[in-house]
């Protein structure tokens, strides 16, 4: 099969480690858990993987706030991988980024079968040391956080919140409205075995009695640290007819950054930063949005996800509120299925990895209780929110 550029790449692996709270198991150990579970997956063994890419550069730990999992040489020590490119990155288009290398280093010939993986570990950091402790000093900040840390703004929900009070004053966001994604959310993860908050059903006026984090965004529009690495095979077409599942091909990626790289001075407050991949990677396919059978959009905050879905095109700017009014259309039977598994809101903050992770198995067919009753053909995945984002487009089956 003669393809080009992203399209080169498939989805062949999925493995997934288990995800609790203050597992008590190291970084590497539930990195190999979910590498080999989804090398095993792929119907490959390690000596065919020749390819290893982190999300971010690794390294850094538990002791550094669990950010960071183990670093790709690490990685390749333990499981005794024989690479022909590996690398990590903290920057591009988010936590997608280590989905990028890997689609670039496949279309290039550098490798053939390429294992990305993302580990946290927040859990386990912050029982430790609270989140305070995850900023670090303030000596050691840098960029855009010195100016923010020293003055209380600890967390992304700070950062964000200003956006959140924005499309409220000028578009009529209510948090009702913003409340249907927390709700739904958590409806999803009564279905998914590995969820946090499986067990613990939620309804709009359990999210509106929740306590304030930073007005207007309460406890439940936050995403919920765990334990926890997610690991995908990513192989080259030509290996497809070997996959013992349906292959899933990457149809088109978007990492652009045409404006100030920012969490809150974006030029325009009524958009973000995730407005230019989208805008890429609609140019780089002739799908469009009309095509798109679910959706599984980066929910670290429940105002990420409304910014997404306009940044997508699935409704117009400011109009979010009124698309997801009632939670109706982003159900399970709606016309865009959100967050399947839960989401980051209730399943787990799986940095991104998890939403990767979940568009595939839908696209599969292989989501267990929770598969859509609709066989999804196309998928739209989102990452990250603040000044690096991305996204990508997957398929079940291969297209030219």
């Amino acid at each position: 099969m003669t393809v080009i550029g992203e399209r080169s790449s498939y989805i062949s692996g999925l493995g997934q480690s288990a995800v609790g709270r203050n597992l008590g198991r190291t970084e590497m150990d539930l990195t190999v858990e979910a590498i080999s579970t989804a090398i095993a997956d792929a119907g490959l063994t390690p000596a065919d993987i020749d390819g290893l890419v982190t999300y971010p550069a690794g390294g850094n730990g538990t002791a550094k706030g669990g950010f960071g999992g183990p670093s790709a040489n690490a990685v390749q020590d333990a499981i005794g991988l024989r690479l022909n490119f590996y690398s990590g990155s903290s920057d591009g288009a988010a936590q997608l980024q280590a989905l990028v290398n890997a689609c670039m280093a496949v279309a290039t010939g550098l490798a053939k079968h390429i294992v990305i993986y993302r580990t946290v570990t927040e859990s386990t950091a912050q029982k430790a040391s609270g989140r305070r402790g995850l900023a670090g000093s303030v000596a050691e900040l840098e960029g855009e956080q010195q100016y923010m840390m020293p003055f209380g703004a600890l967390s992304a929900t700070c950062w964000l919140a200003p956006l959140a009070r924005y499309h409220m004053d000028k578009f009529g966001l209510t948090r009702e409205q913003l409340g249907q994604i927390a709700v739904v959310s958590r409806a999803n993860a009564q279905l998914t075995p590995y969820a946090l908050m499986r067990g613990r059903p939620m309804t709009m006026d359990d999210y509106l009695a929740a306590r304030m984090i930073s007005d207007p965004l309460c406890l439940f529009d936050c995403d919920v640290p765990c334990d926890a690495s997610t690991a995908l095979v990513i192989s080259h077409v030509d290996t497809a007819p070997d996959c013992p599942h349906v292959p899933i091909q990457i149809n088109a990626l978007g990492s652009a950054s045409w404006g100030r790289p920012s969490w809150y001075e974006w030029e325009d407050m009524a958009t973000f930063p995730g407005r230019d991949p989208a805008a890429q990677m609609w140019s780089r396919t002739d799908l469009t949005i009309a095509d798109v059978d679910s959706a599984h959009i980066y929910d670290g905050f429940s105002i990420i996800t409304t910014l997404w879905l306009e940044a997508l095109g699935v409704c117009g700017t400011g109009e979010a509120g009124a698309y997801i009014e009632g939670g109706h259309r982003i159900s399970r039977d709606g016309e865009l299925p959100l967050n399947t598994n839960g989401g980051q809101l209730s399943s787990g903050r799986l940095h991104g990895f998890g939403h990767l992770h979940e568009a595939a198995l839908q696209l599969r067919g292989e989501a267990g209780e929770r598969q859509l009753a609709k066989q999804p053909e196309v998928s739209v995945v989102t990452n990250g929110a603040g000044s690096t984002v991305g996204c990508a487009l997957l398929t079940r089956g291969l297209l030219s």
